[in-house]
């Protein structure tokens, strides 16, 4: 069966308004889920995408959890995924039968101490965590033909259209600082597609796409000549330690990119701050969780089918533009990239919370 996102999208409203079972926590005989209704919680609204992953998983999920038992995806956006997942955190019992799946919208506003946030990460067990990636390139007339030549621009102004300094751009923003380049931000850009436009019409001379959207988009540009691509974000391999992008494999990570520009590898407080933010954004951006102090057999009964669901033939032969080629972490994996994306030094966190508030008022 082929499953794309129009697929998903199109069973959305069919899930979206069935309400959950509740009640007391049944005696699980080696985690049983027969006869169970699991509602998966997505602090976003429908056609996102963490609601598109989740739909994807569902079937999946439902076929491999003991007792196969149903499964209904229940979108709860506002606050920018804050109003559900502290709903998820209020509300979930350590049971089995509500699960969440967040994104790096979500762990921002934790990580920089946001006061509405009343979610704590410690207290949520992963037991899937998706990641993607994306790729940052630069117009050809700047004479840029890899990250070896960006010190030929450092004291140019470039230009960045961002979302918001405390968005998902907050990634690119802290690596230009750490790669030491001069970039000036036009915050209020609507979506990445509008940076897009911007670059594409010369407003802006430096921009980043996620993957799917740097294939479908930015690919033609730069067959055209009109764009050259400088790194990727990299990815995280299963020791937490930046690796190659396996879409862009032949493109340098960033850390690849500083050495190539510095000639050693980053550091300090800087370097940290990106750690967590790069971590949060792209390496772990999207973790499916359980409250922490489910028992042993509930989670390992989702971790299994986590693991049998991303092995399934189906799932690999449909994967396509909603997964990519990122491997999917369970287990002991999915832990590591956890930790990287949902902690942050309390040294780097005043720094990074000082930087925005006194760089671009932003109000903590």
């Amino acid at each position: 069966m082929k499953i794309d996102r129009r697929t998903l999208l199109a069973g959305a409203a069919a899930s979206a308004g069935i309400a959950a079972v509740s009640g007391p926590r049944s005696a699980f005989a080696a985690a049983d889920f027969s006869g169970e209704t699991i509602e998966w919680i997505c602090p976003f609204s429908e056609g996102g995408g963490s609601s598109v992953l989740a739909r994807f998983y569902l079937p999946f999920l439902k076929k491999y959890l003991p007792g196969n038992p149903d499964i209904v995806v229940r979108n709860i956006p506002g606050g920018g995924s804050i109003t559900g997942t502290n709903e998820f955190a209020a509300r979930a019992r350590p049971d089995g039968k509500m699960i969440i799946v967040t994104s790096a919208t979500t762990q921002f506003p934790y990580l920089l101490g946001d006061p509405r946030v009343r979610y704590d990460y410690k207290n949520f067990t992963p037991v899937l965590v998706s990641p993607t990636g994306g790729v940052c390139y630069l117009p050809p007339d700047l004479g840029v033909k890899s990250a070896a030549d960006l010190n030929k621009i450092k004291d140019k102004e470039l230009i960045y259209g961002s979302q918001g300094p405390t968005s998902l751009d907050l990634v690119p923003m802290i690596a230009f600082l750490v790669l030491g380049l001069n970039v000036r931000y036009v915050f209020g850009m609507p979506g990445r597609a509008d940076g897009r436009l911007a670059f594409e019409r010369g407003e802006t001379t430096i921009d980043y796409q996620t993957s799917g959207a740097y294939l479908a988009n930015v690919v033609p540009l730069v067959e055209a000549g009109k764009a050259v691509p400088i790194f990727s974000w990299g990815v995280l391999d299963e020791n937490g330690e930046f690796a190659r992008d396996p879409t862009f494999p032949d493109l340098p990570h960033f850390v690849e990119a500083y050495e190539m520009m510095h000639g050693k590898k980053p550091e300090g407080i800087e370097f940290d701050v990106y750690k967590a933010v790069f971590g949060s954004g792209f390496a772990a951006q999207k973790p499916v969780m359980l409250p922490k102090k489910t028992p042993k057999d509930i989670v390992d009964a989702y971790t299994k089918a986590f693991e049998q669901a991303v092995a399934d033939p189906e799932l690999q032969a449909n994967k396509g533009e909603i997964l990519g080629e990122y491997k999917q972490a369970t287990g002991a994996a999915a832990e590591k990239l956890y930790q990287v994306a949902t902690t942050m030094p309390d040294e780097a966190r005043e720094w990074l919370r000082n930087y925005l508030i006194n760089n671009y008022n932003v109000k903590l």
